[in-house]
């Protein structure tokens, strides 16, 4: 069971908030530079973008970082729609780990 702290919700927060963002203007590179259809862009990228949004909301809850998880996983996979989502995903995914571990180190959280 994961503790959930009020630094990681912070920092976890910002992480997704920011990725939000980035998958949000997903959206428009997708359409524009990849030719995607514009139904399958707007609801991958904007879908996305309103699933961080979601989990932020979740944060207090410990199954809010499995979700947070799926996102980092989702992330990368939108590279195979748009190539660049390979690296930016790899750079939230990374981000997100960080920020787990970094504030139950801090906070001196020890796993049960």
């Amino acid at each position: 069971m994961i503790t959930v702290t009020p630094g990681m919700r912070r920092l976890c927060a910002s992480v997704l908030g920011m990725e939000a963002i980035v998958v949000g203007l997903f959206t428009p590179v997708a359409i524009n530079t990849q030719g995607i259809d514009p139904a399958v862009a707007v609801t991958v990228g904007l879908g996305l973008a309103v699933f961080c949004v979601v989990v932020v909301g979740l944060l207090k809850h410990p199954v809010a970082y499995i979700l947070g998880s799926v996102i980092q996983l989702l992330a990368i996979a939108s590279g195979f729609m748009v190539p660049t989502m390979f690296f930016l995903g790899s750079i939230f995914a990374a981000l997100w780990i960080t920020a787990i571990f970094v504030a139950r180190r801090v906070e001196g959280v020890t796993s049960r």
